[in-house]
């Protein structure tokens, strides 16, 4: 993290680190904790710090989106904390966390800031069963301010000119869970000639000694020796004076409880040359405490007993495991259960290592070693690993088999000498059961030597990658058209994988054309667009066979596509997007530094092209179907508005940014012989049925109009033909009678937002005038007419609710904010002010609703302007 690249450790950077998630963890009680900063694009959120439980043992996160709906990409981007007291508290804020580790766990997590800055989050982690309440008051109070002393330490680096930013090639820093020493070490220095012995606080706690009454001598420590040991401990001395050295030679000592403990002593002479080094002993005594004693304990048993540490790597196997399951302990400690037996390599038994961990809950399972012997685990957890006892258990019924399923022995008991599954297992903890394991054949019988596999990475996706598949599924489900998919892909795997390019090309009459690309370079990649689907270029290839190709290095590039130049990028993902068998074009995902592509990520990605080609092909027929709908909305809407002396007029349509249907909004301006009928409507709803109403009120209203009845009489006609068309939606509108030579108007609400006056000298003000129903309610339903005249100069802008209206905010105040736009606007033409009016709602990515607009300035002393 110094002034070099993003992912640099430092000593001081370590140390905030390490020291915060450490701290974090043992202020709330939890068992894993865990810290992650965001990375130099600002894209995703960087694992660099976890304490206790592994990374793997919650998802293997290592990058998270920072759009994620799950807590940690929560807390960053609101900057407050995220509490989640239990399991079912996950489900109802973060459904898609769940469905990726559904185990009983609360989780609290918090931004990691200085001031108004966000660097990343902190998270923490604890066992909570259903009905937990999370953490006190106190303890959250703790953990917001260890993640403050970590901001503050980090913009302290900052400005000292070090890197707080972090890429995908980050090492995480991993930090033990404080756990209880199970062995006790003291050192002493021992002057043999003498009878000195200087001894440290641990060894005089061992001896039962007060380390600040110690008087320094042999003969003090000696009298705390079994008198039966004592002969042993002169030995001891007299084989180091000889020797040089004394190995591990018991004792037995009386400790601070007075009762007599077994130790280890353990000395050397040091190195120094000459017979006065003959008379110095340094060296250790080992208090093993409980430790030894169990372990013998453990081995008296005939069943088998395996230790796993929190991530599932073996650390103890007992001879009885030895003997079930023919196995060395030698070839399979440091290795992972179900990857050195192969009939344990589903993925469901791993699971349930997992869902013991992260529940603290005990679970148990049924596995069968082929040919046919079936073996009962079950699973103890602690903070620091799991316990596993193994015993042998009667063949479960044929249904249960068929499932692998835990509880087969439950209800029939066990036969002699099985073993049962415990009832008091906890759903919870259980987690998805495994499936029934290699079928019976070839295999070595009960008892016989069992053949460790070697552990390659071809294992089935961790969590971390199984959640990047639910995550982009279920944003890809949100995306309607082809752009939209785009922008998904984009935004959800570059900060995934932790990829800096990303390119989506479409197949258009044989050939690749682009269709989206993101990242910093704009001819990324090259050579691919407009080339037939015969070209031998690596886009092209992966659609025609299928296959997703990886490149991992400019020389790979240069062995297999030697024409084709690298152009600044260092590794390359090719995903073909086929759906229904039919190509529809290829994703090009791109890395500036070296990627190695996993086993996992391969798959993953693989995956990933198949969701992205069903959402692309999904996109496509909803962008042809919009296109025609789009077409019939703009033919309802007039193509040019009338030209009248002293009446500038324009118009303008907007549709929604968002969502599949079309709008019923409208506008309309109608010669009435003595003057000018400006209209706007707005039918409720997006469909297509919406936009056939717009139209028949249209030609309902022109034709009030034409035939001269006065604007009450034309909006009440209106209604009242609304309701005889049965129709089941409703609309708004509002209707201006306007007397070019006077500037005299007469004016009726419908329902509709008030309209918008503009002054000759710039004040602009909301008409609020009287109104009455809704149309399509009341078919005796009266609209009152308000009356006034214009001042030359003077503009009105009519409007519907799609571009005042904001989501959670009174639409009050979009009125009031569209009234002061219309009073500042600088604009040299009617025309310009319209589109500084629409300016804002343009630029909104995500605007559910269109928009209708008709500006008209009275203009008396002019000739007539009109446009759309």
């Amino acid at each position: 993290m110094a002034a070099g690249p993003p992912g640099d450790h430092t000593p001081e950077s370590d140390e905030l680190l390490t020291s915060a998630v450490a701290k974090a963890v043992e202020e709330t009680g939890g068992y894993a904790g865990s810290v992650f900063l965001r990375s130099h694009d600002r894209r995703s959120l960087v694992l660099v710090a976890a304490c206790g439980a592994p990374p793997s043992l919650l998802g293997g996160w290592r990058l998270i989106p920072v759009n994620s709906p799950i807590p940690i990409a929560a807390a960053y981007r609101s900057g407050r904390t995220v509490h989640l007291a239990d399991g079912d508290a996950s489900v109802r804020r973060f459904p898609q966390l769940a469905v990726a580790l559904p185990y009983a766990f609360g989780s609290a997590t918090v931004p990691v800031r200085a001031g108004r800055e966000i660097f990343g989050a902190l998270a923490v982690v604890w066992a909570a069963p259903p009905g937990t309440e999370g953490l006190t008051k106190t303890q959250l109070r703790h953990l917001r301010a260890t993640a403050g002393r970590l901001g503050a330490g980090l913009d302290a680096l900052r400005a000292r000119g070090h890197r707080v930013e972090y890429d995908a090639h980050t090492v995480v820093l991993e930090v033990p869970a404080t756990a209880t020493p199970s062995v006790r070490v003291g050192l002493f220095d021992w002057r043999l000639d003498t009878g000195a012995l200087a001894a440290d606080d641990e060894l005089c706690a061992i001896f039962g000694l007060d380390p600040a009454r110690y008087d320094g001598r042999a003969a003090t420590l000696a009298s705390r020796i079994h008198p039966g040991d004592l002969a042993a401990f002169r030995a001891a001395a007299r084989a180091a004076v000889q020797h040089g050295r004394v190995l591990a030679r018991r004792l037995r000592v009386r400790g601070g409880d007075d009762r007599l403990r077994t130790v280890e002593l353990w000395g050397r002479v040091p190195e120094d040359a000459g017979e006065a080094a003959r008379s110095h002993l340094v060296g250790a005594v080992l208090d093993p405490g409980a430790g030894s004693r169990a372990v013998a304990a453990v081995e008296r048993l005939h069943d088998g007993v395996v230790a796993l540490d929190p991530d599932g790597r073996i650390t103890y196997v007992n001879h009885g495991l030895e003997r079930l399951l023919g196995i060395d302990a030698a070839d399979v400690l440091g290795l992972r259960l179900w990857d050195v037996l192969p009939w344990l390599a589903d993925p469901g038994y791993e699971n349930r290592h997992r869902a013991a961990m992260v529940s603290q809950q005990p679970t148990s399972f049924l596995a069968r070693r082929p040919p046919d012997q079936w073996l009962a685990f079950v699973l103890h957890p602690a903070a620091d690993g799991v316990t596993a006892r193994v015993a042998p258990a009667d063949r479960p019924a044929p249904a249960d088999a068929a499932r692998s399923e835990p509880d087969s022995d439950r209800e029939r008991g066990p036969g002699p000498g099985h073993a049962s599954i415990p009832e008091a297992e906890p759903e919870a903890a259980r987690g998805p059961e495994p499936g029934t394991g290699p079928e019976p054949g070839a295999g070595p019988e009960p008892g016989a030597p069992t053949a460790v596999a070697v552990p390659d990475d071809s294992a089935p996706p961790r969590l971390g990658a199984m959640y990047h598949l639910l995550q982009l599924g279920s944003a890809l489900t949100e995306a309607v058209t082809a752009r939209e998919v785009c922008a998904v892909v984009a935004e959800q795997v570059l900060a995934a994988f932790g990829g800096q390019h990303l390119a989506i090309f479409e197949v258009h009459d044989g050939r690749m054309r682009l269709l989206f690309r993101a990242g910093p370079r704009d001819d990324f990649p090259g050579r691919l667009e407009g080339v037939p689907l015969d070209a031998r270029l690596p886009g092209t290839e992966t659609l025609t066979t299928g296959t997703p190709l990886f490149i991992e290095s400019e020389r790979q590039l240069a062995r297999e596509y030697p024409d084709l130049p690298a152009d600044g990028v260092r590794s390359w993902v090719y995903l073909p997007l086929i759906a229904s068998s039919r190509p529809v074009g290829t994703c090009v995902l791109g890395f500036d530094a070296v990627h190695r592509f996993r086993t996992e990520q391969r798959s993953v990605l693989g995956a990933l092209g198949g969701l992205i080609a069903q959402a692309l092909e999904r996109a496509r027929l909803f962008d042809e179907a919009h296109a025609i709908a789009r077409g019939l909305q703009h033919a309802l809407l007039p193509h040019r508005l009338p030209a009248l002396a002293g009446v500038r007029i324009t118009g303008r349509y907007l549709p929604g940014t968002t969502g599949m249907d079309i709008g019923g909004d409208w506008y309309d301006a109608i010669p009435t012989g003595g003057g000018l009928a400006l209209v706007i409507g707005d039918v409720e709803g997006h469909s297509v049925a919406a936009a056939a109403l717009m139209g028949q009120l249209r030609s309902a209203v022109r034709a009030f109009a034409t035939a001269g009845h006065r604007p009450g009489e034309v909006v009440a006609g209106t209604n009242r033909l609304m309701i005889d068309l049965d129709a089941t939606l409703l609309a708004s509108c509002c209707y201006l009678w306007l007397d070019p030579a006077s500037g005299r108007i007469r004016a009726v609400r419908a329902g509709h937002c008030p309209p918008l006056l503009r002054h000759p000298d710039g004040r602009a003000e909301v008409l609020d005038l009287p109104g009455g129903a809704v149309l399509g309610v009341d078919p005796t339903a009266g609209y009152p007419e308000t009356e006034w005249e214009l001042a030359p100069g003077s503009v009105l802008a009519l409007y519907t609710d799609g571009l005042v209206e904001v989501r959670d905010a009174d639409i009050d105040l979009g009125v009031d904010r569209l009234r002061s736009s219309l009073a500042h606007a600088r604009a040299d033409s009617l025309e310009e002010l319209a589109d500084r009016l629409l300016q804002e709602a343009r630029r909104s990515p995500d605007r559910a609703d269109d928009i209708a607009l008709l500006v008209t300035e009275y203009t008396p002393d002019r000739g007539p302007a009109a446009g759309l």
